[in-house]
């Protein structure tokens, strides 16, 4: 599995409204459960922040990557978000965040995929071009290239 075949332009939103940390993730939260690949909102955002508790997923050079592992998803997914507001994030430089890339992950698929899965967004975050592409580009499908590019 890997980032183009779960990332889709439906799951993508570069002007969120979000002001806080808790908005975006609840905006990125209702678009996965309006593609159909969470049934429980409430559920999976509970998950998500039992995951925040174990410790910081703000990168650093204004990016999150919040995860939940959750019976409430039926799709393994990725949900990206761009908003022009300063979020208060805890992360390793302290920085605002502006992009945030929401993992949505099958408890069956918390190991292998899961990992697989960060692994290749890491990767991609990587590279300082495609870094600061994510951060100013207005094309979802540009998105979709630019965390896959170079994953094999």
């Amino acid at each position: 599995m890997n980032i183009e075949t779960i990332l889709n332009e439906n799951l993508i939103n570069l002007n969120m409204e979000a002001n806080t940390k808790d908005e975006a993730i609840k905006e990125l939260t209702n678009l996965l459960y309006k593609a159909g690949n969470v049934k429980d909102g409430d559920a999976f955002i509970k998950d998500v922040y039992n995951r925040e508790a174990e410790g910081k997923t703000g990168l650093g050079n204004h990016i999150a990557i919040p995860h939940g592992k959750s019976d409430a998803v039926n799709v393994t997914s990725i949900a990206v978000g761009r908003t022009k507001n300063d979020l208060i994030w805890e992360s390793y430089d302290n920085l605002p965040v502006h992009v945030v890339i929401l993992f949505a992950v099958r408890n069956v698929d918390k190991t292998t995929v899961h990992l697989k899965l960060l692994s290749q967004v890491a990767i991609a975050l990587s590279d300082e071009e495609i870094f600061d592409k994510l951060l100013t580009t207005n094309d979802k499908g540009e998105v979709i290239y630019l965390l896959s590019n170079k994953i094999q």
